[in-house]
């Protein structure tokens, strides 16, 4: 296990720069009910760590840092102690929120796994169990793969390209069908962008990979 991290928002307490502190106080800001956060770019830039944007159920949008990454998976600590586990790219474990993604099975199956060589009508079958309004529910899910061109995205000043992939979900309890979608960088085959579900089609989560892990 390779420990990354800290306390959010003593991050910069000891030895920290002007710019830093900056970052950290507008970080803390956000979780305080402020608007979207955004962190400037030399900021991102210069942390050790490997950071994203999470929008989770269309809530605002907040500034995350990786905590420790094991066993391929990576944890995302938020300032109150919510724990965000992704996998390359996808959403895999949320602990510590309102409505948590408890269990996705067969992740070594997900095409995500090996994104470089995603393929059109790429499938993926799956059983995910969720919390929602304090009931525990589950589903079995099975997904197609598409692709949706390429796009030119700009993140924290840099200019990613990267290629679209629509994946097509299928749930038949209960009945229903949504589409995540992924931007991929090209040259590392990184889950730079996504919008995808928690549940089956249910608790959005939007995600942007500002600076992959160094």
């Amino acid at each position: 296990m390779r420990i990354l991290i800290f306390s959010l928002t003593g991050l910069f307490l000891q030895g920290c720069t002007p710019s830093q502190q900056s970052m950290v106080e507008t970080f803390s800001a956000s979780l305080r009910g402020a608007p979207d956060v955004t962190v400037a770019d030399d900021d991102i830039q210069s942390l050790p760590y490997s950071t994203m944007y999470l929008r989770l159920n269309g809530g605002q949008r907040i500034f995350v840092v990786l905590g420790y990454r094991e066993n391929g998976l990576d944890k995302w600590l938020t300032q109150d102690r919510a724990v965000i586990v992704t996998r390359s790219g996808r959403l895999v474990k949320t602990v510590g929120l309102r409505s948590n993604l408890l269990e996705v099975t067969n992740l070594d199956g997900d095409p995500l796994m090996n994104a470089a060589r995603l393929h059109n009508g790429a499938r993926w079958q799956r059983d995910v169990r969720w919390s929602e309004e304090g009931e525990s529910r589950s589903a079995r899910l099975i997904s197609t793969f598409t692709p949706a061109g390429d796009a030119a995205l700009t993140i924290a000043g840099q200019r990613v390209d990267t290629q679209v992939w629509r994946e097509s979900v299928r749930a038949s309890v209960p009945q229903r069908e949504w589409q995540n979608t992924f931007w991929i960088e090209k040259t590392t085959g990184l889950v730079r962008q996504s919008q995808q579900m928690i549940g089956a089609g249910v608790l959005p989560a939007e995600t942007m990979l500002l600076k992959p892990i160094p």
